[in-house]
């Protein structure tokens, strides 16, 4: 199940606000994670920004080709 960006930048905000206040524990979404060390913090904000990149990327549906010999 894909999240959304809306989603994926919610839960950035939450573990920035966390990082930023020294806490090394959330709770999200009922769940507890807790994190060892800034870095794996640092880790977890990097992989939710690029997830958060390729969520709100467009890609084209369909690519249309047209050739002709100049005639």
């Amino acid at each position: 199940m894909a999240l959304g960006a809306d989603t994926l930048e919610a839960l950035r905000d939450e573990l920035l606000k966390a990082r930023a206040k020294g806490v090394r524990t959330l709770q999200i979404n009922g769940e507890r994670v807790e994190y060892k060390t800034d870095a794996e913090m640092a880790a977890a904000i990097a992989d939710l920004e690029a997830r958060i990149k390729r969520a709100s990327s467009h890609t084209p549906g369909i690519v249309r080709f047209r050739a002709s010999k100049g005639f």
